[in-house]
């Protein structure tokens, strides 16, 4: 039985290592796409909660984001001082920020959401005949109730 164990925990930890190595991967490949457009992952994901949802708190922003929990407002600075976010003054309580796209944030933004398709095309190419729908499954009750998955849900269902 402590065998047995062993062998389960040793699996655990390369799936672990492995989703771990598919995400370092997955966005060093996503990175070089985005390249061209100046923007790296973060950058992109933050243009592409903004489409869906603005005009939002910097708080709000963080909420939704998966790849960058912990400073949002470094990134919303960035984009900000590139022309392509805008702040505003909430009017319902001034002390607070709302930010939305610029016309060439949102441009910017299809071209960026144009290559996560384009990059999520050939994964799917990859992945042909896999079961990526249990593989979601397993990966999302792995995530579910911590703070990225927090996160992924706000963004799905907000």
């Amino acid at each position: 039985m402590a065998i047995e164990r062993e062998a389960r925990v040793q699996a655990i930890n390369l799936f672990r290592t492995l989703v771990l190595a598919a995400q370092r991967e997955g966005n060093r490949l996503l990175g070089e796409g985005l390249k061209p457009l100046g923007l790296t992952p973060a950058q992109a994901e933050v243009l592409a909660v903004l489409a869906a949802a603005q005009p939002v708190s910097l708080i709000e922003l963080g909420e939704r984001l998966v790849c960058e929990a912990g400073s949002p407002s470094r990134l919303v600075a960035g984009l900000t001082q590139a022309g392509l976010v805008a702040r505003r003054s909430d009017p319902q309580d001034a002390r607070k920020a709302l930010f939305s796209l610029t016309p060439r944030g949102e441009a910017l933004g299809a071209r960026a959401a144009a290559v996560e398709w384009e990059f999520c095309e050939e994964l799917a190419g990859l992945l042909e005949g896999m079961p990526v729908d249990a593989a979601a499954h397993t990966l999302w009750r792995l995530v579910a109730h911590l703070p990225a998955g927090k996160a992924l849900r706000r963004r799905l269902t907000e």
